[in-house]
């Protein structure tokens, strides 16, 4: 499914004769100008490319297909990017702690001690880093603001998300299927370790049945499996994952589909180990109670009333704006209400006053 709003690279730049005339040579073009901002061809052609690779990153086999489709909204996604990015500074939204906050979390997650090292992660993948967070502080401003002025106002009812059940019920039905957690106790040999296999498995056993001790006596699962797991979803607090009944060994599936949910199991010894498993969650077979898809069902309809109300909106903003898309390029959102800017009479030929041009019946 392609993004709501795809993150395209844009630059602002405030001298329109600089970017046209440099020495009397064009070193760049104009496609459209949307108030005082505007869009250049080297921007309009980034997004393309960008369309081709998310093409290619979602569905290799129909990407032609994708990019034709949505090729000819290019432009128009471009210009309600700007929009929004404007309303979102006329609301006063600047994204500059929810950019700190993703980048902080970005480099825990690839394991780094500092920005810098983040930063030169980046420039070593030929990113340029300051593109990169001004990628991010876009895509953050334009869907604070779209939750702001349209999610918020979207009222989805008890009766839409009833009729939404019954209506998609075949789509809804499932297998059995459990989600397990699990704190591993190897029994391989460690690097320097002068025991034998027999001593190896002993340790390992009355290490696991210390840590089975420690979790009936209140200690969190999660955060032993952190601390104490050999396995490599230790990091993960153990999360396995989902399992539908005959992908587990027989001992572990037997074990497992008969407890609870919540439940942990005794110490079980396996060619790598000794484990721990707790089940936490459980799934019945077939179409899940309302209750326990009415999460799901509240973003599904939540998706479908937003795709026209972001679109009525966008509609609007462009009729509150100043928009002039230049020849051999087309705004697919273009609303008949817009209006174009017109240069005042003024000698200076960077001169930006602009005035509304109304049109005959429409004001």
């Amino acid at each position: 499914m392609r993004k709501l709003l795809p993150c395209f690279l844009l630059v602002s730049v405030a001298a329109l004769s600089v970017i046209l005339k440099a020495d009397d040579e064009t070193i760049e073009s104009i496609v459209a100008r949307v108030n005082n901002q505007i869009i250049t061809h080297s921007e309009y052609l980034h997004s393309k490319e960008e369309l081709k690779k998310e093409a290619q990153q979602q569905d290799p086999v129909n990407a032609d297909k994708f990019v034709t489709d949505h090729d000819k909204d290019v432009l128009r996604d471009l210009i309600d990017q700007q929009l929004l990015l404007q309303k979102g500074k006329d609301l006063g939204i600047t994204a500059d702690t929810e950019v700190i906050k993703k980048l902080d979390e970005m480099r825990k997650d690839m394991k780094l001690d500092s920005m810098e090292e983040l930063e030169k992660a980046a420039q070593s993948q030929g990113i340029s880093f300051e593109d990169f967070k001004q990628n991010m502080r876009n895509q953050i401003i334009t869907q604070q603001v779209i939750g702001k002025e349209v999610g918020s106002r979207l009222v989805i009812d008890k009766g839409d998300e009833q009729k939404f059940y019954e209506e998609h019920k075949a789509d809804m039905e499932q297998p059995e299927t459990i989600r397990l957690s699990e704190i591993l106790v190897s029994t391989e040999a460690k690097p320097n370790d002068s025991s034998d296999e027999a001593q190896r498995v002993k340790a390992a056993q009355a290490k696991a049945d210390d840590l089975l001790a420690q979790i009936r006596k209140g200690a969190k699962f999660e955060d032993v499996a952190k601390k104490n797991s050999d396995g490599p979803t230790a990091a993960q607090g153990g999360d396995l994952g989902e399992f539908k009944r005959g992908t587990l060994a027989k001992q572990i599936e037997d074990t497992t589909f008969a407890m609870k949910v919540g439940e942990v199991s005794d110490v079980i010894q396996t060619r790598q180990g000794f484990i721990i498993v707790k089940v936490v969650e459980h799934h019945n077979a077939g179409v899940p109670p309302f209750s326990e898809v009415e999460p799901r069902i509240q973003d599904a309809l939540y998706m479908k009333k937003l795709q026209p109300a972001l679109r009525e909106y966008l509609t609007k903003l462009r009729e509150d704006a100043y928009i002039d898309v230049y020849p051999g390029y087309e705004d697919t959102g273009a609303s008949p209400n817009q209006t174009k800017p017109i240069e005042t009479a003024a000698k200076d030929p960077n001169a930006k006053e602009l005035k509304k041009k109304k049109k005959l019946g429409l004001f």
